[in-house]
Formats: structure tokens, sequence, C-alpha cells
């Protein structure tokens, strides 16, 4: 058992992710289920340590080593020539070393292939602004960006720069000019690259993910440039992004981040992926748009309005998660039970489908 051989196994199984743990056999996300494969051997230290260091490069090694943990990006070849790529985070867990792989599709589907809200297509339109996508891990944040980001790729001569750790969607050669930069290997650190972006011309920036208050405080500060950036959160709703990006900030600081940030928002969209009734997983967002009045809940500090605003504005193209929850169950594509599960106001969703 090799790594190759289990990475061919996750691409023919259509899997999510693959998982490596000591005294486990090694574990499938299949439709969002975690499956054992208990046909294979319980996975050993030393087995695990010899497939993960075969996908990292010397300095990787040493970072693992010193940092007890890393991303890194992984690229596997089948016999038939076609190529996939992995995002792959080693960690150590009770002394031992564990891994799990995420697989990249090889197509970058669009926007109506995804089976995403058409609103989301007013976004490759855009020339200057703030746009973030949330929601928890593994629920197709970054295959939503890269959709997006596609269409601007394949319809405006611009410069698309992006800053991930690791590098995730490959984008081919299209109208744009995209400088993909991989963290550690492109550079030495999210603060030295966002330092020195906008020496690099950028029209579009994509910063993989914002996890501190720099990378929160340098997009800001993109954006207000004149900038359209786009960055994903690991929130639940489209409220709760606003606040966890204002809350980041110390207190003093928070009237002004108010303020930048009512001036650059275009919009949050909060995606899950929810079990459909013909199995796989269907796409449900919740989408905020920078309109006159989440400009001022926001500049104001009245987040607690902006649940009211979406659902009073749906005209404009804003949709509480319930909302896309109660269409996907009229369309038959998810079940009422599973809704109820998935929907993050349960008294909402079912007041909607009276």
């Amino acid at each position: 058992m090799n790594i190759g051989e289990l990475l061919s196994l996750t691409i023919s199984r259509n899997a999510s992710d693959l998982h490596l743990l000591v005294d486990y056999p090694p574990s499938l996300r299949i439709n969002g289920e975690l499956k054992p494969m208990v046909t294979l051997s319980l996975l050993t230290d030393e087995l695990i340590s010899e497939m993960v260091h075969s996908c990292l490069n010397p300095a990787q090694r040493e970072l693992l080593l010193n940092n007890r943990e890393i991303d890194f990006s992984a690229v596997y070849r089948l016999d038939s020539g076609d190529k996939f790529r992995f995002r792959g985070n080693a960690y150590y867990q009770k002394g031992s070393l564990a891994a799990s792989f995420r697989l990249i599709p090889s197509k970058i589907k669009t926007i109506a292939e995804l089976n995403l809200p058409d609103i989301l297509n007013r976004f490759t339109q855009l020339r200057e602004g703030f746009i973030l996508l949330t929601g928890p891990s593994g629920q197709g944040k970054s295959t939503t960006i890269a959709s997006i980001i596609q269409a601007i790729n394949e319809s405006r001569n611009a410069h698309i720069i992006s800053i991930e750790d690791p590098v995730e969607y490959e984008f081919g050669k299209g109208k744009a000019l995209i400088s993909q930069r991989e963290m550690y290997q492109d550079t030495h650190s999210w603060r030295s690259a966002l330092k020195h972006i906008l020496r690099e011309d950028p029209d579009i920036v994509y910063i993989g993910e914002m996890r501190d208050y720099e990378t929160i405080s340098s997009a800001l500060t993109i954006a207000e440039t004149g900038h359209l950036v786009f960055s994903t959160l690991h929130t639940n709703s489209a409220s709760q992004t606003i606040d966890r990006v204002i809350d980041i900030f110390p207190s003093g600081q928070q009237p002004q981040v108010r303020m930048q940030l009512s001036m650059v928002l275009r919009g949050v969209v909060s995606q899950r992926l929810v079990p459909t009734v013909v199995g796989g997983r269907a796409p449900v967002c919740e989408i905020l748009l920078g309109s006159d009045a989440v400009k001022s809940a926001i500049r104001d500090g009245h987040t607690h309005m902006l649940d009211n605003i979406i659902q009073t504005s749906m005209e404009s193209g804003m949709m509480l998660f319930e909302e896309h929850l109660r269409q996907r169950v009229e369309q038959n594509v998810i079940s009422h039970e599973i809704a109820v599960q998935y929907a993050l106001r349960p008294d909402t969703f079912l007041q909607l489908m009276r």
C-alpha cells in the first residue's frame, strides 16, 4: 500500500477526502460521509510518514518537523496521463503523523453547472469591492470562487493574483493574466505577500483564507484602493461573517473598520452542501449584497438587522439560507426532513414552508 494507490482509489471512488491515521484503515469521505476502507490494513506511523514525506520537498519536511503541521499540494497522474491535484494537510496527533488529502476537481465548473444562484454572475462584472465566500470547511467555498474567477478569466483582460495555502484549482490561459502564489513556495508569508501585492499591478486579488487580523486588514485596504478582492471565512451566516470581520479588530479600531467595510463590501455568500434526495449534495446559499441599507447597518453597528434586511430584499437578489432551502425542497432536490436538520434558523424555515 502506497500513497499513489490510495490517491488513485480516492479518484475512482469519487471521494472528496482521504484520511490517514495510525491504527485505523485509510478512510474516504464520500458525499459528506466518512467511510473506512475496512478491507485494507491498519496504518502504522512508519507507513504514514513514508507516504507524507514522499509528497513533500526538503523545505516542507523541515517545516513539518518544526511546526508539527503543514498545508501542501500534491499532484497525482493516472496511467492514462490524466492529472489530479490534491490539497494536503499533515499534522501530529498523540506523537504520530496523520494526514488528510482533499481532491481538487480537474475541471472548473461554471456557476450554472454548480447549480448556484444566478446572482453570483453579477460578481464577475465588478471592477472593485470585497466579496466573501463563507461556510464550514468542505462546503465548496473554493469551488465557488474558482467558478467566478474562471468566468472573469474567460471574459476580461485583467491581472488576477491569488495567494493560497496551498494552490488548489489551476486556471488555464484565458483573456486574463493569472499569477498563482503558493505559501512557502512562492512567498515566505501572508504578511510579505500582501505587503507587496499592490506593486504587482493586480486588478483582482484572491486571498485563499482570511485567518487573522493582519490578513483581514490587508484585504480591506486592497479593496479600498480600488481592487476587486475575493476571500473565504469559516462562518455560518452573512451576519455572523460581518461580526467576525469587525470583532477581530481592537475595540478602538472597530468604528473605522465598520466604515471601511461598509464602503467596500459587495457581497457575502454563505454556502453549505446539503444531501439530496437522489444522493450526492447540492449547494444551498445565503446571499447578502452591499445595498445602501446593508451599508448603513454595518456602519452604524446594527448587524442584528441584517437578517431582516436580507429577507425583505429578495427582489434585489438577496436570499436567506432558509429561503434557498425552501426552493430546493419545492424543486424536490432536498427532502423536508433534511432541510429542517440543516436550517440555520429552523423556525424561519418552517414559517417559509407554510
